[in-house]
């Protein structure tokens, strides 16, 4: 199964991109691992953030193809400890699916069409993070989770 990050927006924070290099790196040595960026979209004042999302929503179903399973990374998702997580990558790997895509959307999350289209949502934390940072937390779960299903010592219990 290839797994792809897609995100709204690039990266411009220095340390998250560095982040984003080092685990993507490491995470490539187990799985089929690509990265996304779409442009941001340029808000105007005369655009509302419906507006904004309505266009981002846009951009990503383009990317994405019919067989492809969708993962929202949304603060409405469901919350996993990084053993449980590492288990559902697990399923979705013997699943036999070809590509799984988790997307991070923009400043204002997702559009309505994008949630319809949506196979899964899930929470990284209760807690609200910048959009950006969530991109490196999520890569650096991804691998923590390869780790785990190889019984390798990164993961400490």
């Amino acid at each position: 199964m290839d797994i792809l990050l897609m995100t709204v927006g690039r990266t411009r924070i220095d340390f998250v991109a560095r982040g984003l290099a080092e685990y993507t790196g490491r995470l490539k040595r187990y799985v089929p691992f690509d990265m996304s960026e779409l442009p941001d979209v340029k808000a105007s004042r005369s655009m509302s953030e419906q507006q904004q999302k309505d266009r981002e929503g846009e951009m990503i179903l383009q990317k994405i193809n019919p067989a492809d399973f969708v993962v929202l990374l949304d603060e409405r998702g469901r919350e996993y400890s990084s053993v449980e997580f590492a288990g559902y990558i697990e399923k979705l790997m013997a699943s036999g699916r070809k590509r799984t895509v988790f997307v991070v959307g923009g400043p204002y999350g997702f559009s309505e069409a994008v949630y319809a289209r949506a196979d899964a949502k899930l929470s990284l934390s209760r807690m609200t993070f910048n959009h950006e940072m969530v991109r490196m937390f999520f890569v650096e779960q991804i691998y923590r989770a390869m780790t785990i299903l190889r019984g390798e010592p990164y993961h400490h219990a």
